[in-house]
């Protein structure tokens, strides 16, 4: 029996279903799209926000809708040792309102913006690109009701996407309205189902009367074919709904930004107003949603504060980096690796590596007293960019030579940090 399989016979313990471990070197790519995100939103004036992932379940009931599939199915809600229900946050907009109100950030001048990354959590049958645990970067900007500012978040959006190499990608826009004009279309829509409710999944039939707009959420695939030829919401929109939208689409069109119109788009969340969108690329087959949001202006009402619009939205890491990674490919290595040649030898690189390792260069050296050409396929193996060789001569000389992994190139240089900074750097 071989080695990995003895450890393989031995393991008890794996990941739960729907989990995942993100190692090294794909970690690197999740790190660059952080990093371009932040960039992004630093150049709009967006702050990071770092929220909680328990919450109490009030939250997520109140504010997604108790009729939307994400409360009734799709939850991590449990009882804590105070008897109080919690739940790990499933999506980060009503928790970043719950801190929105808690901590009076309304009174900041208008508008507040802020940005998260960070894991959510929901139960539900994982498949390609869908976890129980997920991974968002959201975006959220509050105090500011008018249409240039949902045009710059979409606007701002594609700047992220594009940043980290995201090409083909279909952004999908509509309008839900407001509580003045939603009620003539859940009429509208109501009256369109009433002959064909018995068609629809046990789950639609029940919130015909509960929340009819959820049915046109639902992915059973009978009651996809079922609501085909639905009134449109974008036709029942008020005066002050159908200006808003069609300002927006004006200054999408000044920003360049390519859109299309999807009348009948609902996002899984009950807060939703006027403005909703998603960003979708057909590569992922079913699950093909990379990004989405909209406007919810009735939220912070809701949790206690004073009435505040706002929008915002999320990309989903886990739906783009599919769709990147060959591009990305991670090929970080140490800046250099130290191979030793004797006791001494080892006094000398421990302290050439911190000096080296202050000036911000990752530096690797060997520990053990292996052989040079073992300690060389070592520094290869590791995708080292430099290797240096230092022996009691390199000592006593203060020299040694220094080799540039990528070119082959060898270059003689004194043992000082200030020199090797100047070659590696030259190199990279």
């Amino acid at each position: 029996m071989t080695r990995n399989a003895r450890l393989k016979h031995r393991m008890k313990y794996k990941t739960l279903k729907g989990f995942q471990d993100i190692l090294p070197p794909d970690i690197l790519i999740w790190q660059n799209i952080e990093t371009i995100s932040r960039d992004v939103f630093r150049t709009y004036g967006y702050q990071e926000i770092r929220l909680p992932i328990l919450e109490s379940t009030d939250i997520f009931v109140r504010s997604i809708g108790e009729t939307s599939d994400i409360v009734e199915k799709e939850m991590y809600t449990f009882q804590d040792k105070g008897g109080r229900s919690v739940t790990l946050r499933p999506e980060g907009t009503a928790s970043f309102v719950r801190a929105y109100v808690e901590h009076h950030l309304y009174n900041h001048p208008a508008p507040q913006k802020y940005y998260y990354m960070g894991p959510m959590f929901r139960y539900e049958r994982p498949q390609a690109y869908r976890y129980r645990q997920f991974y968002q970067i959201g975006a959220e900007a509050m105090g500011v009701e008018d249409p240039k500012l949902d045009a710059e978040i979409i606007s701002m959006l594609t700047k992220i996407l594009s940043g980290i190499g995201l090409k083909e990608l279909n952004f999908e826009l509509t309008s839900i309205g407001c509580k003045n004009c939603r009620p003539d279309y859940r009429d509208a829509l109501k009256n369109f189902l009433r002959d064909k409710l018995n068609s629809f999944c046990s789950d639609c039939q029940r919130r015909y009367d509960l929340n009819p707009l959820r049915i046109l959420d639902c992915k059973v695939p009978d009651c996809i074919s079922s609501r085909q030829g639905a009134p449109q919401v974008i036709d029942y929109l008020c005066a002050d709904c159908k200006k808003h939208f069609d300002g927006l689409r004006h200054y999408l069109d000044i920003l360049k930004v390519p859109h299309s119109i999807t009348p009948n788009l609902v996002r899984g969340l009950d807060y939703y107003t006027k403005t909703a969108f998603e960003v979708t690329s057909e590569s992922l087959g079913s699950q093909k949603a990379v990004a989405a949001g909209g406007r919810y202006d009735g939220l912070v009402d809701e949790f206690g504060g004073p009435p505040t619009p706002g929008i915002g939205f999320a990309i989903g890491m886990e739906r783009i980096i599919p769709l990147i990674k060959d591009s990305m490919k991670p090929s970080e290595g140490p800046d250099l690796f130290i191979c030793c040649m004797g006791q001494y030898a080892y006094e000398e690189a421990l302290a050439l590596a911190e000096q080296l390792r202050a000036r911000r260069l990752w530096v690797e050296i060997n520990y053990d007293d292996s052989s040079l050409k073992s300690q060389m396929r070592k520094g290869n193996r590791i995708g080292a960019k430099h290797v240096i060789v230092i022996g009691e001569d390199e000592v006593r000389n203060e020299v040694a030579v220094i080799k540039d992994m990528i070119t082959g190139t060898e270059t003689q240089s004194r043992l000082e940090a200030q020199e090797l900074v100047k070659i590696i750097k030259a190199g990279s």
